[in-house]
């Protein structure tokens, strides 16, 4: 994961502490709620310059680090392979 992405994140995860937020954490278990949730969805559209989908807007995506990253990352990468 990226570490710019890991800095945003932890203002989100009230459980967090000091803990290394790896590509397996469980974002509810580190305290993201249904509030931060959106604040963080916002934040992750401002951030990386992307826009959710409605069908990426679901549980699974929020369910931990890398699963957004991999979001993130998919949003960021057209369709030739380029980053944005």
């Amino acid at each position: 994961m990226n570490p710019d992405f890991v800095a945003m994140l932890r203002p989100f995860l009230k459980f967090a502490g000091d803990q290394e937020i790896r590509p397996e954490s469980r974002l509810r278990d580190l305290g993201l709620d249904s509030m931060r949730e959106i604040e963080l969805l916002f934040a992750v559209e401002d951030t990386f310059g992307v826009q959710v989908p409605d069908d990426k807007l679901v549980d699974s995506t929020f369910e931990t680090g890398g699963g957004l990253w991999a979001v993130i990352e998919e949003l960021r990468t057209p369709v030739g392979g380029e980053r944005r």
